[in-house]
């Protein structure tokens, strides 16, 4: 996949990896905004599927920021010896930043929304992750905003279920 990037979608998805750096907490990594962008992109040109919308492009861009954040957490998390495992919930997301272990903690969690009901995870992974609001998400996903509302409230309480 080779997608076109114009002007306004660029400008769009380095709002979204601000937002995930400001609100989101993971502004303590290595990875600043823009790189994150970047990488995001080079990873997306490497692949092979196919885009079919914008809003397409924006949901598999945020896919791919998370991804990139999940597999930075894991390398950070994989060279830490022994500590407690930290407990995580949705309470409070994006009011603070995320420790490496509470985003694997995460992304596990997510994993089995995926296999429940993949619009509530994608939902969720705008929203959470991405920061993107429910009309945002919506838009990005081609749902409703009533969809995405149920979607977010099912995936919110499936997450919080699972990381008590």
């Amino acid at each position: 996949m080779t997608p076109e990037m114009d002007e306004a979608v660029y400008a769009q998805l380095k709002r979204l990896a601000e937002r995930i750096h400001r609100e989101r907490g993971f502004g303590q990594q290595t990875l600043d905004a823009t790189s994150l962008l970047h990488e995001a992109w080079e990873k997306l040109a490497r692949s092979d599927g196919e885009i079919v919308s914008r809003e397409h492009f924006v949901a598999v861009a945020a896919r791919a920021m998370r991804q990139l954040l999940i597999d930075r957490a894991r390398a950070r998390a994989s060279q830490k010896r022994g500590g407690d495992p930290m407990r995580t919930t949705l309470s409070g997301l994006g009011d603070a930043p995320m420790a490496h272990e509470q985003i694997l903690a995460l992304d596990g969690a997510l994993e089995q929304l995926e296999q429940v009901d993949p619009t509530a995870a994608q939902v969720v992974m705008l929203r959470a992750l991405g920061g993107a609001t429910a009309t945002e998400a919506g838009e990005a996903l081609g749902v409703s905003r009533s969809t995405v509302d149920r979607a977010w409230r099912f995936g919110r309480a499936f997450l919080v279920d699972r990381l008590d």
